[in-house]
């Protein structure tokens, strides 16, 4: 396989695979607070949280770049202590995937949790169970299926980000180029046979994902 076709490949997945990680770990903790408290902005944090699904990736990256630019509100910090900015490096590619991703894993893992049968819940408070023993006993194996889901959908979506990346990570070949990135440099140079295999790898790995969820993960109880 030739060395521009397989760093974007590479690549891909390494960012996905660190994004998803993220997503799982930040989603699922927001994806319980929303399902089973009750707090003074739940209503504004929920949407904050979905508008990368609404807006264009372009706007989204937009504002990664105003939160996380050497100049922005959080980078101008980072680059003052440390001399690094995200800015064009692989990991402002997890950042744009992990912003995409994490609405899809929250969305699909609250309506697991809420679909949890509120009688078993009760139930184990009745049994002397804490609230962390309760979620740990009950309510996340019983919404194992659409957190499943939820994280497959996440590692589809951060495997395809393109405009967000494109605005923070910047397509530098051998360095940010992610598949979408690479797909869009090859078809503008010609290359349509390494543009072609990553489409048709995207397409294949996208619709499994999409199997992979229709069958396992939505049947969340």
């Amino acid at each position: 396989m030739s060395n521009p076709v397989f760093f974007p490949l590479r690549l891909s997945f390494q960012v996905a695979s660190v994004a998803t990680l993220l997503v799982m770990l930040v989603g699922g903790l927001i994806a319980y607070l929303l399902a089973r408290k009750n707090f003074k902005g739940r209503t504004l944090l929920d949407i904050l949280i979905t508008l990368p699904l609404v807006l264009p990736s372009t706007v989204t990256g937009y504002y990664l770049i105003i939160l996380f630019g050497r100049n922005g509100f959080v980078g101008s910090f980072v680059y003052d202590w440390t001399g690094w900015s995200i800015m064009f490096t692989w990991y402002a590619a997890v950042l744009a995937s992990f912003v995409v991703a994490l609405p899809l894993m929250i969305k699909t893992t609250r309506a697991a949790i809420e679909s949890v049968d509120e009688n078993l819940i009760n139930a184990s408070y009745s049994l002397g169970h804490s609230e962390l023993e309760t979620a740990v006993k009950v309510i996340l194996p019983l919404s194992k299926k659409g957190m499943l889901a939820g994280v497959v959908l996440s590692f589809a979506r951060a495997l395809g980000e393109f405009g967000a990346t494109l605005m923070i990570a910047g397509n530098i070949p051998g360095r940010t180029d992610t598949m979408p990135l690479a797909i869009y440099s090859l078809a503008n140079s010609g290359e349509w046979s390494s543009a072609n295999f990553m489409v048709l790898f995207l397409t294949l790995i996208s619709g499994f994902f999409l199997y992979i969820t229709n069958r396992y993960g939505m049947r969340t109880v």
